[in-house]
């Protein structure tokens, strides 16, 4: 076991010009050298779509360019790549994210659970759930989450409780509670949490977006290690250990996932007296 790096890319994709932002993701990580590189959400296409068929035009299979791409990159690199696409599969759209290990003779795919506001227009409801990726060769388990599944401390707990070591997180965010919660998702569960956010803005029929930047990757404590600014391309490093992931205790006496009393966690229907 040993220490591993982590690449985190903010950049600013282009609505609808793939080959352009292909190349340069490309341009950012030419010199990077690291064992898990994650890049943002729709990475590949822009985010801001309005109907489903722009999705249908832009979305390929998990064997399709994109993979190709981001396969060939992580063989390059020999590193672990994570990055969101537009994925079609039969007829379904969905908001998606690739976990390419450089050995694994195919990528894993995680679908985005909980969709934000126009995406629920656009694609259909990620039907993968969470799981981790064990890379023994890096010694290091991986869950992957997208955007908005931030804001359910489910999602983050049940990564946890399968094994992650690291959360990453591609994404593109527009509001800012984020900013408090990551920090609370890493120390809850006791894990890394990285996460690729976007910069800059689009404008779709008379609506802008503009995305937060503000990149970053948290340690167990939820301390940030390393963050990037508001705008702007920018790769961000930094060196973690997976096995401080491992130890859930926190004193002698207490431990995060032995302490859990899952009995009383079930959802109860509030009753009131009129």
């Amino acid at each position: 076991m040993k220490t591993i790096t982590i690449a985190v890319v903010q950049f600013t994709p282009q609505f609808g010009k793939k080959k352009k932002n292909l190349a340069r993701m490309q341009q950012l990580v030419a010199n990077v050298t690291a064992d898990i590189i994650v890049f943002p959400e729709l990475c590949t296409t822009g985010y801001f779509f309005q109907t489903r068929d722009e999705v249908a035009m832009a979305a390929e299979p998990a064997t399709g360019p994109a993979a190709e791409f981001f396969r060939n990159m992580a063989l390059e690199h020999q590193a672990i790549v994570v990055a969101g696409f537009a994925e079609r599969a039969g007829d379904s759209l969905y908001n998606a994210c690739l976990v390419v290990v450089p050995e694994a003779a195919q990528p894993w795919v995680y679908r985005k659970t909980h969709l934000f506001y126009k995406e629920k227009i656009c694609f259909d409801p990620g039907d993968t759930g969470f799981f981790v990726v064990k890379d023994a060769r890096r010694g290091v388990n991986v869950g992957p989450m997208i955007c908005y599944d931030w804001r359910f401390p489910e999602a983050a707990r049940v990564l946890m409780l399968q094994g992650a070591d690291v959360i990453v997180c591609p994404a593109n965010l527009v509001t800012t509670a984020w900013r408090k919660v990551m920090p609370a998702r890493a120390i809850e569960n006791n894990v890394y949490l990285a996460v690729a956010n976007r910069a800059g803005s689009e404008k779709r029929q008379n609506e802008q977006l503009t995305f937060q930047g503000e990149s970053a990757i948290y340690d167990i404590n939820g301390r940030v290690l390393t963050a990037a600014a508001a705008s702007g391309d920018e790769v961000l490093q930094c060196k973690i250990d997976p096995r401080r992931a491992r130890d859930k205790a926190f004193n002698a006496l207490n431990n995060v996932v032995s302490d859990r009393q899952p009995q009383h966690y079930k959802e109860l229907v509030m009753r009131q007296n009129f």
